[in-house]
């Protein structure tokens, strides 16, 4: 019974998979085809320009509880209902349902040196900030739109989860005066640790496969190559500089990354769980 669904993973799975990291171990241009072995992956590493995409998967790593935490904390407000829970449920997902591309022009314009919100902050006492012009600024700005686009998915899967949670814990834990807080670490996040793991791996996947979109229309890469990530340098390598093999390498490399990541906050979250 699991024969046709496994055909279809390796037919359009594995089998792509291996032939990429097969093609980048060839040349291009003048190489095409020539078997290079690792020199693709030696001008990876010296490519000042995927050294800082690789750093900012690094942040991007370290942003991801907090990527979590939104609409985890969300679901927590709905299921327990508390003032507001009304206007969450229905608003949430309104953002999942936009393309990148318009959500990218739509804050483009709200974070314009001289949009709405600069004009507010200046309003307020406080400086214009250049949200998408200074290196320092412009990949947490995309991370933090990236995040409101995209939480409504992790939401509708907490609110499943919250769906297999034993309901008399909680109110146990309200007899015992538990508060909000201790509620949430002592029965919310033990009883979801299964559904946790499932958003943190799908999370951290959708932010290392998923910003190209946001990326391309609000920066470019930019400023400085500051917000590049792996899947926009090979993009560049693959559209603009005709480099296949070498965007073959990159994306070996981004598997590799999204592997271990991912394997790391599973055994992480296992043992916190076994903990608690």
């Amino acid at each position: 019974m699991v024969a046709p669904a496994v055909l279809v993973l390796v037919l359009l799975r594995l089998v792509p998979l291996f032939l990429g990291v097969n093609f980048s171990f060839t040349g291009d241009g003048d190489r095409d085809g020539a078997a290079v072995g690792f020199d693709n992956y030696t001008e990876l590493l010296r490519d000042p320009v995927f050294r800082t995409a690789l750093k900012n998967v690094g942040l991007l790593v370290l942003l991801l509880p907090v990527a979590v935490a939104i609409p985890g904390l969300l679901a927590t407000f709905i299921y327990l209902r508390v003032p507001g829970h009304r206007l969450f449920r229905s608003v949430y997902f309104f953002p999942a349902v936009l393309s990148p591309v318009i959500i990218g022009a739509i804050f483009n314009l709200l974070l314009a040196f001289d949009g709405p919100l600069n004009s507010a902050l200046d309003g307020a006492g406080v400086g214009p900030v250049d949200w998408l012009g200074d290196p320092g600024i412009a990949m947490f700005t995309v991370v933090g739109v990236h995040v409101w686009a995209t939480f409504g998915m992790a939401l509708v899967v907490f609110l499943a989860g919250f769906a297999t949670l034993d309901g008399t814990l909680l109110d146990a834990a309200r007899v015992d005066g538990a508060s909000l807080a201790q509620v949430i670490r002592h029965v919310i996040v033990p009883g979801l640790s299964r559904t946790i793991q499932f958003v943190f791996v799908t999370t951290m996947i959708g932010m290392l496969t998923s910003m190209f979109g946001l990326l391309y229309v609000m920066t470019g890469g930019g400023p400085e190559g500051s917000t590049y990530l792996p899947e926009y340098y090979i993009w560049i390598q693959q559209g603009r500089m005709n480099r296949p093999a070498l965007a073959s390498a990159a994306s070996t490399v981004l598997f590799l990354i999204m592997l271990v990541v991912g394997l790391a906050q599973i055994a992480l979250l296992r043992r916190t769980g076994r903990e608690d």
